[in-house]
């Protein structure tokens, strides 16, 4: 398929991605309860079968086990803060991160957040008029839960734009940060998260014909 040539039924899908799966690394579960909390509600309220034969771009099979781990790790109350505190042990901190959710720190030769790769998206996004809404975020564009958002807005909006990004943005990286957090995470939600996640995101881009020159990673 060109890329350009994207079908209304395809974009929707991909919107449908980003807009499902991008919340669940981009907000604190304490912190931003109220904005997150009806995404755990409507996880937990799935039929996880018949949800998997709907998902788009994966294999059911596939689909259906990662959110069975993802409904697995939310039959405790939250209250008793296990998901809380994987979230900030993966992601957050204040101690070291296990699976730091920004694109740079992995292929930056130092480690970095802000690094080349964060640049490269900045000027890419200047050049295409695009910008994060003042006051909506104060991580850098290439968090993964913001990156996933913007494809989702992207499909909606400027859908020219959706194989570039991917092709030279989120692709390149996203597979190697979402192998991590299926490896270090200690929760069945983050595990399952990361699973869909990664056959999402594979899925389309098959279905794009997206060929993606992958970097080194330096973590």
């Amino acid at each position: 398929m060109c890329i350009n040539q994207i079908s209304e039924e395809c974009l929707a899908g991909i919107a449908f991605v980003g807009r499902s799966l991008g919340p669940f690394f981009r907000y604190d579960p304490k912190r931003e309860f109220d904005v997150i909390g009806p995404s755990y509600d409507a996880i937990m309220q799935l039929n996880a079968q018949e949800a998997a034969k709907d998902w788009p771009f994966a294999d059911e099979k596939a689909v259906f086990r990662a959110l069975c781990l993802m409904q697995e790790g939310l039959e405790d109350d939250l209250d008793e803060e296990a998901i809380i505190w994987e979230y900030r042990r993966l992601f957050v901190g204040p101690a070291h991160k296990a699976a730091p959710p920004w694109g740079s720190v992995y292929t930056d030769k130092d480690g970095v957040m802000f690094g080349g790769s964060w640049v490269a998206l900045r000027e890419w996004m200047r050049e295409n008029g695009l910008a994060v809404a003042e006051g909506e975020s104060r991580e850098p564009e290439d968090h993964i839960g913001l990156m996933l958002e913007m494809m989702a807005w992207l499909a909606q909006e400027r859908p020219e734009l959706v194989g570039p990004f991917l092709q030279l943005h989120l692709l390149p990286w996203a597979g190697h940060f979402l192998a991590r957090v299926e490896e270090v995470s200690q929760h069945p939600f983050f595990e399952g998260l990361a699973r869909l996640t990664a056959a999402s995101l594979s899925g389309i881009q098959t279905e794009l014909g997206l060929e993606v020159d992958v970097p080194r990673f330096y973590r």
